[in-house]
């Protein structure tokens, strides 16, 4: 299954927020592990199904291209990330999830892959990141170019964290608080 073959309905789906969704990617972001949740949740119809697939293969198209931009720079370089993400499931359905996103590292300290953890969200913290996922989207959809899309999304990503006086994490840390992040 390409994500282009799936059509967004509308329909958001949750989860408990005692649970956790988990995959692991080989370098290139192609599905190596994915735990029972990540399948019941993605409507797929079995983790057979998912491991091989590029992990994109949930991106939900309202799912600014910088904001990945900015996640594939940070963890190549052996940085974690925090970030609210909404994903596209096989049947159209999405769901939000704060995505804490790893480098995988072998005992010699080299990245081999990457692992996240993806917990449920409250609706409060759904429409404070979707107000700024609408506009730096909006920024993006004024390029046919993919380079020239994300640089404008990054250009609004960056207006908005400088006139809030935060870095990126400040500003995820913002909206995150204990309930969220409690084991």
């Amino acid at each position: 299954m390409r994500r282009t073959d799936v059509r967004p309905t509308g329909i958001e789906r949750t989860f408990h927020d005692h649970k956790i969704i988990v995959s692991k990617t080989d370098l290139k972001g192609r599905l190596t592990y994915v735990n029972r949740l990540f399948v019941e949740i993605s409507a797929f119809p079995s983790e057979d199904a998912l491991i091989g697939q590029p992990h994109n293969v949930i991106r939900h198209p309202d799912m600014p291209r910088a904001v990945y931009a900015l996640l594939w720079e940070r963890i190549q370089a052996g940085h974690e990330m925090f970030s609210y993400v909404v994903n596209l499931a096989a049947d159209g359905a999405h769901y939000w999830v704060l995505a804490h996103i790893t480098p995988t590292l072998d005992g010699a300290g080299q990245i081999i892959g990457y692992h996240s953890n993806r917990r449920a969200v409250t609706a409060a913290k759904v429409a404070t990141i979707t107000a700024l996922y609408r506009e730096i989207s909006a920024a993006e959809r004024l390029h046919d170019n993919a380079r020239e899309a994300v640089a404008a999304g990054r250009q609004v990503l960056a207006a908005t964290l400088a006139e809030a006086g935060m870095d990126y994490d400040e500003f995820i840390w913002s909206i995150i608080n204990a309930e969220d992040i409690a084991a």
